[in-house]
């Protein structure tokens, strides 16, 4: 993904540890057989991770704003080409919800699962840690490309 790039690839190992770690909490959240929790948890985890993996990689909304003019048209254009509506926004729940709509039909199996005792918890808390995982990949693979096609610089690790 960064391969040949030291500082993005050290943005994208910082990232996929605040990935892991939230997803491991949503794994829990999916295990408690309580309908809708998992969904708020995951939304709430996401609307806090991703503007996270968005400042590892210089594409949150206050770090775009600190670009020169051309810079951030070169920024905006390479987010168009790779199609994502989550970077360099501000992140709310309902963009989030708006987002993982996508992979719907796992989130449903997941609910279902979580009333078969034991098994089915088990079940639900693997789908909830894949789930989370996977939005959260696919966020920071677009990240990387936006970084990759705008040739930006990334930020200093734990700079803003």
């Amino acid at each position: 993904m960064a391969a040949g790039n030291p500082p993005l690839l050290d943005a994208v190992r910082r990232s996929q540890r605040l990935l892991h770690r939230r997803a491991l909490v949503a794994a829990a959240a999916s295990a408690v057989p309580l309908p809708g929790l998992d969904w708020a948890v995951d939304a709430a985890l996401l609307s806090r991770l991703l503007p996270q993996i968005n400042a590892q990689f210089g594409l949150a909304p206050e770090q775009l704003d600190r670009l020169d003019p051309g810079k951030r048209a070169q920024v905006q254009k390479a987010v168009g080409l790779v199609g994502s509506v989550l970077i360099g926004k501000f992140i709310t729940r309902e963009l989030v919800l708006r987002a993982s709509q996508a992979i719907g039909l796992r989130l449903s199996a997941q609910q279902a699962a979580k009333y078969v005792p034991v098994a089915g918890q088990a079940v639900s808390a693997v789908l909830g840690y894949g789930t989370l995982r996977y939005l959260g990949e696919q966020h920071l693979r677009d990240c990387v490309r936006v970084v990759q096609e705008a040739q930006l610089q990334l930020p200093a690790p734990g700079g803003r």
